[in-house]
C-alpha cells in the first residue's frame, strides 16, 4: 500500500527516495538553522514536532497521531484506543537517568504514534532527552543494525539487552554536527533508507 502523498507520488520505490532525501534535507535544516533548541525535550508535543518537521512536505498525517491501528511483523504497537492515554502516561514517565530516558524510549516506541516515520523521529527525540539530561548522546555508528532491531523486538518484554547497546555507545560530543549527520544516516539505514547521505543533501 502507498501512503498518499503531498506529491502525488503512487510508485513505491520513487515514494521512498522522495522521502528519504526530503526528510534528510529536513533533518539537516533541524541541526544547522538551530530549530533543534525549539523542541520539548522528552514530551509527544516535542516528538510530534520533530515528526512533523521531518514529514510534513510529504504527508499530510506528519506529527499527527495515527488513525488507524499498524503492527510490524506479528507485533501490534498500541491500540488506537490507548494511544492517547499512553502517550498522556509516556509524557509523565520521569527521565532523570539513562535507564529512565531508556526505559521512555521503549514506551514510546511501543506507543509508535505515528503513521510512519516513528523510528527516526523518536531516535532524534532520545538524543535530545539523553544531551539535556546526561550530556551524553548516541554516536548510532558504534550500534549494529541487526543487534538494534532485534534488542529493540525484544525491549517490549526485558530493556537489559536494549540498554547495554546504547550505554556502549554514549558519548559527550553533543553538539557534533558531523555526528549527528551520520546518526540520521545510520538511522535511516534501520528502516532500509540508504539511497543518501544526509552531509550532502
Amino acid at each position: 500500500m502507498i501512503l498518499t502523498n503531498k506529491l502525488n507520488i503512487t510508485d513505491q520505490i520513487e515514494l521512498a527516495k522522495t522521502e528519504e532525501k526530503i526528510s534528510k534535507q529536513k533533518a539537516k535544516q533541524l541541526f544547522d538553522s538551530g530549530d533543534i533548541a525549539k523542541v520539548e525535550v522528552g514530551s509527544f508535543a516535542g516528538l510530534s514536532f520533530i515528526h512533523a518537521y521531518l514529514f510534513g512536505d510529504l504527508y499530510d498525517f506528519a506529527g499527527k497521531i495515527r488513525d488507524v491501528n499498524i503492527a510490524k511483523g506479528n507485533f501490534r504497537f498500541a491500540p488506537l484506543m490507548y494511544l492517547e492515554p499512553s502517550l498522556k502516561h509516556i509524557d509523565t514517565m520521569p527521565q532523570g537517568s539513562f535507564d529512565e530516558i531508556i526505559e521512555k524510549y521503549v514506551e514510546m516506541n511501543i506507543a509508535h504514534p505515528f503513521r510512519e516515520g516513528n523510528g527516526r523521529a523518536t531516535r532524534i527525540w532520545l538524543d535530545l532527552m539523553l544531551k539535556k539530561e546526561i550530556r551524553q548522546v548516541i554516536d548510532w555508528n558504534l550500534v549494529d543494525k541487526d543487534e538494534y532491531l532485534s534488542a529493540m523486538q525484544r525491549s517490549v518484554v526485558k530493556d537489559i539487552e536494549i540498554k547495554a547497546l546504547l550505554k556502549q555507545a554514549l558519548t559527550d560530543q553533543i553538539d557534533d554536527r558531523a555526528l549527528f549527520m551520520k546518526g540520521i544516516d545510520v538511522s535511516y539505514y534501520y528502516e532500509g533508507y540508504s539511497e543518501f547521505k544526509t552531509e550532502e543533501l
